[in-house]
């Protein structure tokens, strides 16, 4: 029976594992086009490989980071994992270069999977009082020549924001990639690959996705080599999202500009509220003038915002006083403001930093917050009810 076309404008679910290959000459061609592979196939084979629906959605996000290609993985973790592999070259292998205040989840993969099980050569560059210095990182980078070096538009949880330009001309200068996990930041307030960067890493999971209710990671760039062995890392190591995750995608990421606006008004507006506050010691937050990186963010960002992410201290006389507001803060808003161990949900949420970063940050007092996209006056009554509790 012939296929009907059908008259809407949305992009099909394609759930096939297996895409029928019609006969044995259709079948060697698509084979012999894995060879040499495409972003977008001209015959499907196998969804691992690649499948429509998924390059829909990734062609959505081209589009944002203004990329020549996208892949997408099934978790921000692997999204990592995919980007950082594909510089793997045996015996040859460079050593690599990580900035100390990126994602935790980051940190243990470089310690746990790439130190521990790969036997890599990894190196870590710390800021000083809060900011990257760059005569000390182009000395290191000078030092070391990396095969790449791995930053964070806005650092989690300090919030910090390096001078991304100047490090990824310091890159160029010595022979070294640059991969940028710009989740935090998004291609709104930052496009990584305009400035020079190699690849674009985000955690969907995030702000592209924006209602908490997918799983998903993505990597952008415009070099087609390093396309083609990131897509055959994801093909044969299995980092592929699913049909019916990539088509919610796809619709989310349609109001994406509209909720992170809203978002980075609303966390200036926290950040605003909190810094009055008499029961908090400390707000970091870009755009306060007493954050160590306000000046590499606004030369970053310009004028667009300052991000969706603000953390802050709670005051005390002492660790248990601090511990016990930040409690009674967290139990006081719960209803309204949820403790959730993610971010870029469409409500406002938190999540204690020692309770995650202990080691690196024992500070009970502290909590990380993700603003919402609520209406900004419920947020900050909410909040401000919270702190009278206390």
């Amino acid at each position: 029976m012939k296929k009907k076309a059908v008259n809407t404008s949305r992009v099909p679910v394609y759930r096939d594992a297996g895409f029928e290959l019609y006969n044995a000459e259709t079948a060697s061609a698509a084979f012999a086009g894995e060879t040499d592979p495409e972003r977008e196939p001209g015959i499907y084979i196998y969804s691992r490989y690649r499948n429509p629906t998924v390059v829909a959605a990734e062609e959505e996000i081209m589009k944002l980071e203004n990329a020549g290609w996208a892949l997408l993985t099934q978790s921000g973790m692997s999204a990592i994992d995919t980007a950082v592999s594909i510089f793997q070259k045996g015996r040859e292998l460079r050593p690599w270069l990580f900035l100390s205040e990126i994602y935790g989840g980051t940190i243990s993969y470089y310690e746990l999977i790439l130190r521990k099980q790969r036997g890599l050569d990894i190196h870590i560059f710390e800021p000083s009082d809060g900011r990257y210095n760059m005569d000390e990182f182009e000395k290191m980078v000078e030092r070391i020549r990396p095969e790449f070096i791995y930053i964070e538009a806005i650092s989690n949880p300090m919030l910090i924001v390096p001078d991304a330009a100047g490090m990824i001309s310091i890159a160029r200068k010595y022979g070294s990639r640059i991969i940028a996990d710009n989740t935090f930041a998004t291609p709104y307030l930052w496009k990584p690959l305009e400035d020079g960067a190699d690849i674009v890493i985000h955690s969907a999971t995030k702000y592209f996705s924006g209602h908490g209710n997918i799983t998903a990671g993505v990597l952008c760039g415009n070099d087609d080599s390093l396309m083609k062995q990131a897509l055959n890392y994801r093909k044969y190591i299995g980092h592929m999202i699913s049909a019916d995750d990539a088509y919610r995608l796809h619709d989310q990421i349609q109001t994406f500009e509209l909720r992170f606006v809203r978002q980075c008004a609303n966390a200036s507006a926290v950040a605003t509220l909190l810094e009055k506050s008499e029961m908090v010691e400390k707000v970091w937050y870009p755009e306060l003038p007493d954050h160590p990186t306000r000046r590499e963010a606004a030369k970053l960002f310009g004028n667009k915002g300052w991000g969706g992410m603000v953390t802050l201290d709670f005051a005390g006389s002492d660790k248990a006083e601090k511990k016990k507001r930040r409690d009674d803060f967290v139990k006081a808003v719960s209803e309204k403001i949820r403790l959730i161990p993610s971010l870029g949900d469409p409500r406002t949420i938190v999540l204690p930093v020692e309770s995650v970063w202990g080691v690196k940050y024992p500070e009970p007092g502290m909590l990380r917050l993700s603003a919402g996209f609520e209406t900004t006056n419920v947020l900050l009554e909410t909040i401000s009810s919270g702190l009278a509790t206390l």
